[in-house]
């Protein structure tokens, strides 16, 4: 009996993941990474995308709060058309002045499966145009061999938000401009992947 108790304690043990094994890192790819904007209008809507420069999150998944950035290249923006370019960056969001877009993660809800796939709801602040401003994204994850992937879709009120409205008397656009993130890149447990 008393063989028993001790293996089944040994057991437990091995088992268990060390405290620091809560904590996790998600590491951008840049390249890998893309954050595609539309912005409907009466005569079309309008495509364009924005790179990101950086990224790195921590998660403490007990907890479920994270900390670290995404940072995107204002100046970056293109929609294929480069006269709407420049007036978007002079105008609307004035990238010269406030030449990145911070999104900030505080927290989560839902369930992160690691390995596995996830759907789970990111709060925190997205700064841009020299302001934060709290959101909250749906985000689709999947974590597998070290790496993530993602796709996150959300929409931004950039004229509530303090940015002009680019509509003149022949084409009126949208407040809001719809945003959709892919997302690839690494993930790391300190322990190793659970």
């Amino acid at each position: 009996m008393k063989l028993l108790l001790f293996a089944l304690v040994i057991g437990v043990v091995c088992l268990a993941r060390p405290a620091d094994a809560q904590s996790a890192t998600a590491t951008v790819d840049p390249a890998k990474t893309q954050v595609a904007w539309t912005l409907d209008g009466n005569i079309h809507a309008t495509h364009g995308a924005f790179r990101v420069k950086e990224g790195r999150i921590s998660l403490n998944i007990e907890k479920k709060t994270m900390s670290g950035h995404v940072v995107i290249d204002a100046k970056s923006g293109e929609s294929g058309n480069s006269t709407r370019d420049r007036r978007m960056h002079a105008e609307v969001l004035e990238s010269d002045k406030y030449p990145e877009i911070r999104f900030t993660p505080a927290s989560w809800e839902g369930w992160l499966a690691v390995p596995g796939a996830s759907n789970v709801r990111v709060s925190g602040s997205l700064e841009v145009h020299g302001a934060k401003h709290e959101i909250t994204v749906p985000m689709e994850l999947k974590v597998e061999r070290g790496r993530f992937s993602g796709t996150a879709q959300f929409d931004v009120p950039y004229v509530q938000w303090g940015m002009k409205d680019p509509s003149n008397f022949l084409l009126k656009v949208e407040k809001k401009v719809a945003i959709r993130v892919t997302a690839e890149g690494d993930f790391s447990w300190p322990a190793g992947e659970p």
